[in-house]
Protein backbone atom coordinates (compact mmCIF):
# COMPACT_ATOMS: atom_id res chain seq x y z
CA UNK A 1 0.00 0.00 0.00
CA UNK A 2 1.32 3.40 -1.02
CA UNK A 3 1.20 5.87 1.79
CA UNK A 4 -0.55 9.48 0.90
CA UNK A 5 1.06 11.91 2.78
CA UNK A 6 -2.61 13.66 2.82
CA UNK A 7 -3.95 10.76 4.88
CA UNK A 8 -1.16 9.38 6.76
CA UNK A 9 -3.49 7.51 9.09
CA UNK A 10 -4.43 4.61 6.68
CA UNK A 11 -1.21 3.32 6.56
CA UNK A 12 -1.18 -0.24 7.37
CA UNK A 13 2.26 -2.44 8.02
CA UNK A 14 2.56 -5.36 6.29
CA UNK A 15 4.79 -7.35 8.22
CA UNK A 16 5.22 -11.15 7.17
CA UNK A 17 6.70 -12.41 10.27
CA UNK A 18 4.66 -11.20 13.52
CA UNK A 19 3.92 -11.94 16.76
CA UNK A 20 1.06 -14.72 17.19
CA UNK A 21 -2.80 -12.62 17.53
CA UNK A 22 -0.83 -9.74 18.28
CA UNK A 23 0.67 -11.20 21.68
CA UNK A 24 4.49 -11.08 21.68
CA UNK A 25 4.87 -13.34 24.81
CA UNK A 26 3.16 -16.52 23.30
CA UNK A 27 6.21 -17.82 22.49
CA UNK A 28 5.00 -18.46 18.55
CA UNK A 29 5.86 -16.53 15.18
CA UNK A 30 2.94 -16.07 12.73
CA UNK A 31 4.49 -16.72 9.68
CA UNK A 32 2.46 -17.17 6.07
CA UNK A 33 2.99 -20.58 6.37
CA UNK A 34 1.61 -21.23 10.10
CA UNK A 35 -1.49 -19.32 9.67
CA UNK A 36 -2.01 -20.46 6.06
CA UNK A 37 -5.54 -21.94 5.33
CA UNK A 38 -3.82 -24.57 3.59
CA UNK A 39 -1.31 -25.48 6.50
CA UNK A 40 -4.87 -25.48 8.69
CA UNK A 41 -6.58 -27.93 6.55
CA UNK A 42 -3.21 -30.48 6.25
CA UNK A 43 -2.81 -30.55 9.74
CA UNK A 44 -6.29 -30.94 10.15
CA UNK A 45 -6.62 -34.00 7.96
CA UNK A 46 -3.85 -35.82 9.35
CA UNK A 47 -4.75 -38.84 11.67
CA UNK A 48 -3.89 -37.12 14.90
CA UNK A 49 -6.25 -34.20 14.48
CA UNK A 50 -8.78 -35.57 12.44
CA UNK A 51 -12.28 -35.03 14.53
CA UNK A 52 -14.90 -38.33 14.90
CA UNK A 53 -11.82 -40.81 15.39
CA UNK A 54 -10.95 -42.46 19.00
CA UNK A 55 -7.74 -42.59 19.94
CA UNK A 56 -7.61 -46.45 19.24
CA UNK A 57 -8.23 -45.63 15.59
CA UNK A 58 -5.93 -42.90 15.34
CA UNK A 59 -3.68 -45.54 17.16
CA UNK A 60 -3.96 -47.97 14.81
CA UNK A 61 -3.93 -46.14 11.52
CA UNK A 62 -0.43 -43.99 12.27
CA UNK A 63 0.97 -47.37 13.37
CA UNK A 64 0.10 -48.92 9.97
CA UNK A 65 1.52 -46.32 7.96
CA UNK A 66 4.63 -46.58 10.50
CA UNK A 67 4.75 -49.98 9.99
CA UNK A 68 4.35 -50.33 6.32
CA UNK A 69 7.21 -47.76 5.38
CA UNK A 70 9.45 -49.17 7.69
CA UNK A 71 10.03 -52.12 6.59
CA UNK A 72 12.00 -51.03 3.54
CA UNK A 73 15.14 -49.14 4.96
CA UNK A 74 15.38 -52.93 6.88
CA UNK A 75 15.12 -54.50 3.95
CA UNK A 76 16.95 -52.69 1.27
CA UNK A 77 19.75 -50.98 3.59
CA UNK A 78 20.48 -53.71 6.06
CA UNK A 79 23.67 -55.76 6.53
CA UNK A 80 22.01 -58.61 4.68
CA UNK A 81 20.32 -57.21 2.00
CA UNK A 82 22.06 -59.18 -0.80
CA UNK A 83 20.99 -62.42 1.31
CA UNK A 84 18.02 -64.70 0.84
CA UNK A 85 16.73 -63.91 3.90
CA UNK A 86 16.62 -60.11 3.71
CA UNK A 87 12.88 -59.64 3.78
CA UNK A 88 12.42 -62.18 7.19
CA UNK A 89 15.45 -59.98 8.44
CA UNK A 90 13.74 -56.53 7.69
CA UNK A 91 10.02 -58.05 8.80
CA UNK A 92 12.11 -58.55 12.62
CA UNK A 93 14.07 -55.49 12.61
CA UNK A 94 10.96 -53.89 11.71
CA UNK A 95 8.75 -55.65 14.64
CA UNK A 96 11.48 -54.69 17.22
CA UNK A 97 11.83 -51.13 16.30
CA UNK A 98 7.95 -50.93 16.97
CA UNK A 99 8.25 -52.90 20.33
CA UNK A 100 11.08 -50.32 21.26
CA UNK A 101 8.85 -47.00 19.68
CA UNK A 102 5.90 -48.54 21.99
CA UNK A 103 7.43 -48.80 25.04
CA UNK A 104 8.96 -45.21 24.37
CA UNK A 105 5.69 -44.16 23.76
CA UNK A 106 4.24 -46.02 27.41
CA UNK A 107 6.93 -44.33 29.15
CA UNK A 108 6.11 -41.15 27.71
CA UNK A 109 2.52 -41.46 28.72
CA UNK A 110 3.28 -42.86 32.52
CA UNK A 111 5.50 -39.81 33.12
CA UNK A 112 3.54 -36.99 31.33
CA UNK A 113 -0.31 -38.16 32.30
CA UNK A 114 -1.52 -38.73 35.54
CA UNK A 115 -4.48 -40.56 35.87
CA UNK A 116 -6.08 -38.31 38.39
CA UNK A 117 -6.99 -35.63 35.83
CA UNK A 118 -8.36 -38.09 33.02
CA UNK A 119 -10.76 -35.47 31.87
CA UNK A 120 -10.55 -34.18 27.82
CA UNK A 121 -7.37 -31.76 27.82
CA UNK A 122 -7.56 -27.44 27.60
CA UNK A 123 -6.92 -28.57 23.38
CA UNK A 124 -9.51 -30.72 22.86
CA UNK A 125 -7.85 -33.75 21.66
CA UNK A 126 -8.92 -36.74 23.21
CA UNK A 127 -5.70 -38.71 22.94
CA UNK A 128 -3.80 -36.63 25.52
CA UNK A 129 -5.12 -37.91 28.57
CA UNK A 130 -4.09 -41.28 30.52
CA UNK A 131 -6.87 -43.40 29.17
CA UNK A 132 -6.72 -41.91 25.44
CA UNK A 133 -3.08 -42.55 25.50
CA UNK A 134 -3.14 -45.84 26.79
CA UNK A 135 -5.27 -46.47 24.02
CA UNK A 136 -3.31 -44.65 21.38
CA UNK A 137 -0.66 -46.57 22.21
CA UNK A 138 -2.40 -50.01 21.99
CA UNK A 139 -3.93 -49.17 18.52
CA UNK A 140 -0.29 -48.20 17.34
CA UNK A 141 1.12 -51.56 18.04
CA UNK A 142 -1.67 -52.72 16.49
CA UNK A 143 -1.33 -51.34 13.34
CA UNK A 144 2.32 -51.18 13.16
CA UNK A 145 2.44 -54.95 13.55
CA UNK A 146 -0.25 -55.18 10.64
CA UNK A 147 1.12 -52.91 8.39
CA UNK A 148 4.81 -54.44 8.71
CA UNK A 149 3.00 -58.23 8.23
CA UNK A 150 1.15 -56.65 4.96
CA UNK A 151 4.48 -54.88 3.93
CA UNK A 152 6.40 -58.57 4.19
CA UNK A 153 3.63 -60.39 2.89
CA UNK A 154 3.75 -57.90 0.01
CA UNK A 155 7.35 -58.35 -0.69
CA UNK A 156 7.50 -61.88 -0.36
CA UNK A 157 4.56 -62.53 -2.80
CA UNK A 158 5.25 -60.20 -5.78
Amino acid sequence: MIMNKANSSTYQSFDVISSFQGDPFVGHLSTPITTSSLTKTYLSLLPAYKSGLSPLLRGINIGFVHGYFLLGPFVNLGPLRDSQVANFVGFVSTISLLIILTTGMLIYGYVTFSSSKDTKNSQGIDFLTATGWRQFVSGFIVGGFGGTSVAYLLLTNL
